[in-house]
């Protein structure tokens, strides 16, 4: 196939981590070789963050519609094609992985080569039978659904995030077990297209408290039924599945959807062979230069334990790379936003007020909510609450939580300001552009002076 056999960095996997070290060693004129056991981009592209926020703003668009606010103008919305929305979605991804992904590695200069990759030792890797060796290894193969082992999950067929994105027909009804970000995102797509939801697990349980119950309030508003209790069985029934929680609830549907979080995928890689140590659910053990327990290997991206976000895989997939080629660096995760795609928008930057207490801060925080928010009004839709948590003493932002139309784009500031150490006074004396959504920002900055009502721009 005209690979040579022996690289200066040899990568596993080829999604955002894999792309961004094959990019960093590049950069530094060595010889890079990118190994994919599957298809070209990875997590992000084929299986998760592309296809399901394709999909959740076409069923966003359909809600919308159904529940337009503004009755001067009468919406409407019918019936969904749901094989014509996975084949739009489909071809995005294919256009996204031409343009990302092979033009992109043919730019830079490395190969790819397609086939399972093994380590036999600790310096060799095994390619479908073919030997290549490395003089240094990033590991970057991602993380693929957890499924849990409860009794009677053998007997049925649960979906995960990655098949679910693959139906062509719509299910009359739907148990999604798991109230993270994934949980979530998947309750409230389906519900949007039609499909009756309960889902069953604590809601946004890493959310501080005022933002997910923004989420509830919608959740109930939307008819997506929420039960708060830990899953304990599973069993079929005529009609699908029945789950059976700590509490004794009772739960059907047509079909289940887990999504329970997620474990690396790592399977059939030679990791001991190779003497790399590996931790709970089988992500790689790394130090803060992203060096596993063989100093020749590297790890990057959600196999390597990050935040499973992918500008945190392509941060470490550099950071690896450099490491790997004789300059160690670390990832600075200072700020570090992150985003739940529903309606509103779940997004935070920094710690939240139980974490900035635990790392010691004497804390101050104040929560705006959306009736006080020019650009909610303007919207009708008030429901909504941005949370800033402060350190009582520097007056120095630590954390900014929203639950908001757009809340992602508020984060963008809101990392600045954590990352280069804004107070709250800053926040409230800088520019905001009036009936923004970023302009909660300074409003709820300008509650830590006063709580006396003020005029739109005062």
């Amino acid at each position: 196939m005209g690979i040579k056999d022996t690289w200066d960095l040899i990568v596993i996997g080829s999604g955002g981590a894999a792309m961004a070290a094959g990019i960093e060693a590049r950069s530094r004129g060595k010889s890079v070789l990118l190994v994919e056991h599957g298809v070209l981009g990875g997590t992000c592209l084929n299986v998760g963050c592309i296809p399901s926020k394709n999909l959740l703003a076409a069923a966003g668009r359909r809600h919308r519609a159904l529940v337009n606010p503004f009755p001067g103008v009468p919406t409407g919305a019918g019936g969904v094609d749901l094989a014509a929305l996975m084949t739009q979605k489909q071809e995005l991804i294919d256009r996204l992985r031409q343009a990302k992904y092979t033009d992109v590695a043919e730019a830079h200069g490395f190969p790819v080569m397609y086939g399972h990759a093994r380590f036999v030792d600790e310096q060799t890797l095994e390619v479908d039978g073919e030997h290549v060796t490395g003089t240094a290894y990033v590991v970057a193969t991602g993380s693929v659904p957890h499924i849990p082992d409860l009794p009677g999950m053998e007997t049925i067929d649960p979906l995960t995030s990655t098949t679910a994105m693959e139906l062509q027909e719509i299910p009359s009804s739907m148990v999604v077990l798991g109230g993270g970000y994934v949980g979530l995102e998947q309750a409230q797509l389906w519900a949007q297209l039609g499909v009756a939801v309960t889902l069953v697990g604590r809601l946004a349980p890493h959310v501080e408290p005022e933002v997910a119950d923004v989420l509830r309030t919608v959740f109930a508003d939307e008819g997506i039924t929420v039960v708060e209790e830990r899953a304990v069985a599973v069993e079929p029934t005529p009609e699908g599945v029945l789950v059976r929680t700590e509490r004794g609830a009772q739960v059907t549907g047509h079909r289940l959807l887990v999504a329970t979080g997620r474990h690396a995928n790592t399977d059939d890689l030679g990791l001991s062979a190779a003497g790399v140590q590996t931790a709970d659910r089988g992500f790689i053990t790394v130090d803060a230069h992203q060096r596993t327990s063989n100093p020749r290997i590297f790890a990057a991206g959600d196999v390597s334990g990050a935040p499973q976000y992918v500008y945190v895989a392509a941060q470490t997939g550099h950071a690896a790379a450099a490491g790997a080629l004789g300059q160690p660096t670390t990832v600075d995760y200072r700020g570090l936003p992150a985003v739940t795609f529903t309606t509103p928008q779940l997004a935070s930057a920094g710690v939240t007020e139980q974490q900035a207490v635990a790392a010691g801060h004497e804390c101050d925080s104040r929560v705006l909510d959306a009736h006080d928010i020019p650009r909610s009004l303007a919207n009708r839709d008030t429901r909504g609450a941005l949370k800033l948590v402060i350190d009582a003493h520097t007056r120095k932002i630590l954390g900014v939580h929203a639950a908001l139309d757009g809340a992602g784009d508020v984060m963008l500031a809101a990392t600045y300001a954590i990352k280069f150490g804004l107070t709250v006074d800053d926040l409230a004396d800088t520019w905001a552009p009036y009936l923004t959504m970023s302009e909660a920002l300074r409003i709820c900055a300008g509650l830590f002076r006063s709580d006396m009502p003020t005029s739109c721009c005062a």
